[in-house]
């Protein structure tokens, strides 16, 4: 197959090129003619990409409280609508279960449903002191980080000493820890003083997780990471201030890194004042307006090392059920919306370019997790995994026309520039101006190479 007539992108600039495809790799980029009866995809006027990776993925979530109603066939059909490739998602470890046997179980779930290929992370909820030995074997069979919280008592809460230990055996093998930085604490009493009050719902989402909570857990697990000599990416920063520490971290040579979502760039906690606050119920939640800017600038600086939908596709049922943000899951679909949202607030607007576009969505995500230069890559060797993306269509985003079973999308009624004309996987078409093509199953388990360097 050869791709012709478009502009490419990588996070190095942009070039006008052919790409030519044989089997499921990039085969050959250059001034490029078609052999004969060789299948060609005409670009024009359109931008090439690679696949995105998107580092932060919750598909058919079992919290041992709450579950999605969505399986591996539904969210990466949704994640090939939206240009995603590569989704890296996790394997929850329950309590008293071994790591190899969660990891059995999610691989199970996804491979005769998967469309995209995927790599997973493992959440890491029972390692007691002497156990930690038992981190080697998932590098072994190559799970791309672990995740570690700061808060969600009773099935994933972290102690700092619990923090500092697996941290430190991590990093010694070359894992690369994520945490989810809110202090427990701090919400906890924010929660109850609102509950006292009986003020409890959906509207006071934002009152009980403040952004202090965030912050000081930021802090803090910098602090814990730099004592263990770990890699250390915070995840979903919704604060300029925890974006900041981070950099600050990295500045004195911390391998530390921070990832933020296009709800954090594009919502703000007003949103909790309208007609649907269910729609918005999340964890970090919205911040005032002011932090939406401050992220854009710390984009645009270079500070944060990739963007994560965090996506998580729970029901409006279950949004809905109670009323009371206490008994109300967390979580929004994204994975369709976040390509045409970035593109259009993001690089339309001046914010951002094309090129940090793809280091913050693709490159930049496969390297940090191991799966580059194989992912998020334009090159001879890489996966044919490609987006052509049309920038000139207006189109305005409503759930009915996407592909979660959530019944909503928190950009109902949103005007976005461009749309995904072609997505390519491994060097099969999938999505094809608008009309899926792919195939469950045809998405495959990424092993990831373990954390060397800062990419």
């Amino acid at each position: 197959m050869l791709i012709r007539n478009g502009t490419l992108v990588t996070a190095e600039g942009m070039l006008r090129a052919e790409i030519r495809i044989e089997g499921e790799r990039i085969a050959a980029i250059g001034d490029l003619a078609p052999y004969p009866g060789e299948p060609v995809v005409d670009a024009g006027g359109a931008y090439v990409l690679p696949g995105l990776v998107d580092p932060h993925v919750h598909i058919a979530l079992d919290t041992g409280i709450y579950r999605t109603d969505d399986d591996w066939w539904i969210g990466t059909r949704a994640a090939a609508f939206g240009g995603i490739t590569t989704v890296i998602d996790f394997a929850t470890q329950f309590r008293g279960q071994r790591f190899e046997d969660a990891l059995a179980a999610r691989l199970e779930e996804a491979r005769e449903k998967a469309a995209v290929d995927y790599a997973l992370h493992m959440m890491v909820t029972d390692l007691p002191p002497g156990r930690e030995g038992e981190l080697g074997k998932l590098v072994e069979q190559g799970v791309a980080g672990i995740k570690l919280y700061t808060t969600y008592r009773p099935n994933y809460y972290a102690d700092d000493a619990t923090l500092l230990r697996v941290m430190r055996a991590a990093g010694a093998i070359g894992l690369i820890t994520m945490v989810h930085c809110e202090n427990d604490a701090l919400v906890t009493e924010a929660a109850e003083q609102l509950k006292a009050a009986g003020r409890t719902g959906l509207r006071e989402h934002g009152r009980s997780r403040p952004p202090l909570a965030e912050i000081e857990a930021v802090h803090r697990v910098l602090f814990l990471a730099a004592e263990a000599r770990a890699p250390v990416y915070i995840v979903h920063c919704s604060t300029a201030r925890s974006v900041d520490l981070v950099h600050e971290a990295a500045m004195r040579g911390q391998p530390a890194f921070a990832e933020t979502c296009p709800q954090y760039l594009l919502l703000d906690e007003t949103a909790y004042e309208g007609p649907h606050p269910e729609w918005y119920i999340l964890q970090p939640p919205l911040r005032p307006a002011a932090e939406r800017a401050g992220l854009w600038e710390r984009l645009h600086r270079g500070w944060i090392a990739a963007i994560g939908t965090d996506h998580c596709d729970y029901a409006l049922s279950q949004k809905t059920a109670t009323g009371s943000f206490l008994t109300t899951p967390g979580g929004l679909p994204g994975l369709e919306t976040m390509l045409p949202l970035l593109y259009t607030y993001g690089v339309a607007e001046g914010r951002i370019g094309w090129p940090d576009l793809v280091r913050l969505c693709a490159t930049g995500p496969a390297k940090l997790f191991g799966l580059y230069p194989r992912k998020g890559a334009l090159q001879p060797g890489a996966d044919a995994d490609l987006v052509i993306y049309d920038p000139e269509p207006e189109e305005t985003l409503s759930a009915a026309r996407l592909h979660s079973i959530a019944g909503y999308t928190p950009y109902e009624g949103w005007r976005v520039r461009g749309r995904v004309r072609t997505v390519i996987v491994r060097g099969q078409i999938v999505v094809e101006d608008g009309a899926f093509r792919g195939t469950p199953g045809w998405g495959r388990f990424l092993p990831a190479a373990p954390f060397t360097t800062r990419p």
